[in-house]
């Protein structure tokens, strides 16, 4: 076979996966030590490199099985999880999930407040943002195992508190799942917190407010309240 023949062949064989890579991990939206001391460096790195990496790459691969993948946002693959298999609720799950939490997250000067429509709705479903935080930790701390703690829109446009077991969250349309568009999400897997809080997650979780990106979660609040 010729070098030009080879040449073909070969790119033939790797351009179906590069067609399929339809999910991109995007970079974190800040370096990797900003959100010192309540989240440590290591751990992010870890946490998005590794963890979140892979389920990117797995869910890619998903995409030979399931080919329509390639054509659906990540937020569209939540809304109809129930058509696919343990591998996509996993991985689909995962990097929705991550792919929030980074970005409701940020450097201090950066993080800003809750807006004036989102105190007003917290104060409404929840008497303050005290309370709120209260029972969102109540939320973290009482999920068995892993899972994340959620704050919702729910479909008539008011504020709720849920969670959900390992990378499930409140888009999947999933039996025993409270549905809602989430605007606030805490990972509680060990890997997110352990290198620093060991087995402390309620110490974790109450530090962790200290990074929330209000201004992202103002964001995301008034979209899913149109």
């Amino acid at each position: 076979m010729t070098p030009f023949k080879t040449f073909i062949t070969l790119a033939a064989s790797i351009l179906p996966t590069l067609a399929a890579a339809q999910f991109v991990q995007a970079p974190l939206p800040y370096p990797s030590a900003a959100l010192e001391p309540h989240i440590d460096q290591t751990t992010m790195e870890i946490h998005h490199g590794r963890h979140h990496a892979a389920y990117v790459n797995n869910l890619n691969a998903q995409i030979q099985t399931y080919p329509e993948l390639a054509k659906l946002s990540i937020e569209e693959v939540q809304g109809q999880m129930s058509k696919y298999n343990t591998a996509v609720r996993n991985n689909g799950g995962g990097h929705y999930n991550h792919d929030l939490f980074w970005k409701v997250m940020a450097p201090e000067g950066q993080r800003g407040t809750p807006a004036p429509a989102l105190a007003s709705a917290i104060n409404a479903a929840f008497g303050s943002l005290d309370e709120m935080k209260k029972r969102f930790d109540q939320a973290a701390l009482s999920r068995f195992g892993s899972g994340w703690a959620w704050l919702i829109v729910t479909a008539d446009k008011k504020l709720a508190i849920t969670s959900t077991p390992n990378q499930d969250n409140p888009l999947m349309d999933l039996p025993g799942i409270e549905r809602g568009t989430p605007i606030l999400g805490l990972d509680v897997w060990e890997h997110a917190y352990y290198l620093k809080y060991q087995n402390k997650r309620g110490e974790y979780a109450t530090n962790w407010w200290n990074v929330v990106n209000w201004n992202e979660v103002n964001a995301r609040f008034e979209a899913a309240s149109k």
